[in-house]
């Protein structure tokens, strides 16, 4: 055994400070609002009183830096090209929310070293200590990598729209990560709505799908309009909870974000147990 690794193993083994909630968000492909979904539900949380560490993880096609507007010193990837350190890679956006970016050589982590991995584990648990929630944004569609991630997290939250093949894809990510770990919360939301009645509807359906063929329950979170506000906070780079709160997309996304609060009972800072998951889960690669 590596004497390093294994001092490293040691040290986070007695950490036991509380860790954040660990929430991915999914999506089956592309282009359904996932990013910005996941930056601005962050957003709502802050707004909410709560502390945030939003985590780019989708690899090679990385939006946060573009969404905020603002281009990162270094990446999630430097931990293991360079070795920097975690807690130097946190970025500052607007209203003190802490980021940060993807990066293209992410893709190492699967092929690091025990020593390596052990590092990345013990820098997690301690950056995870000061907040009360971290938000993985997760690359569109499955790849052995990313579900691992995934399957790690605390909760998912999957963002479809209703088009049909957006609705396949998302019932084709919530079928792999029902077959791996049944038990995972999985809360899904439906984005790109032309009315509540609407969305609400294809949400149903959704929900009846999965748990007909799966087996499984998919917690309806709610719903987000199309708003052509959309298009113009990502052209200013700038999130649409902040560039107006009074928008339509905007006011569903605080009411969205209330209700998970809610159904949460405002539990956040607990004993997670992202890290020893994703242990197991990167044992078996």
């Amino acid at each position: 055994m590596n004497d390093q690794a294994y001092k490293l193993r040691r040290q986070m083994e007695m950490m036991q400070c509380n860790q954040a909630k660990t929430i991915a968000f999914v999506s089956g492909k592309g282009g359904v609002g996932k990013s910005n979904a996941a930056l601005n539900f962050s957003l709502a949380l802050l707004k909410s009183g709560y502390r945030v560490l939003l985590i780019d993880l989708d690899v090679g096609m990385g939006n946060i830096e573009v969404l905020l507007g603002k281009q990162s010193r270094q990446t999630i990837a430097d931990m293991f090209q360079t070795g920097s350190k975690m807690v130097d890679l946190i970025e500052e956006g607007p209203l003190n929310l802490k980021f940060i970016a993807g990066g293209t050589g992410l893709t190492a982590i699967f092929h690091a070293d025990a020593t390596m991995l052990e590092s990345f584990f013990v820098q997690f648990a301690q950056v995870s200590s000061n907040f009360d929630f971290i938000v993985l944004d997760m690359g569109a569609g499955v790849s052995r990598e990313s579900m691992q991630f995934i399957l790690a997290a605390d909760e998912c939250f999957v963002i479809t729209t209703p088009e049909p093949t957006a609705i396949m894809d998302a019932y084709s990510m919530v079928k792999h990560i029902v077959k791996s770990q049944a038990d995972m919360s999985i809360y899904m939301v439906m984005n790109q709505v032309e009315s509540p009645y609407s969305g609400k509807k294809a949400s149903i359906h959704f929900k009846e799908i999965v748990k007909k063929f799966l087996g499984a329950d998919v917690l309806l979170l709610g719903t987000l309009p199309r708003d052509p506000f959309v298009y113009k906070a990502v052209m200013c780079q700038t999130p649409y909870m902040l560039l107006n709160d009074r928008a339509a997309i905007s006011k569903a996304m605080q009411t969205l974000t209330a209700a998970y609060l809610s159904e949460r009972g405002v539990q956040t800072v607990h004993q997670s147990g992202f890290i020893e998951k994703l242990k197991k889960w990167m044992r078996k690669r």
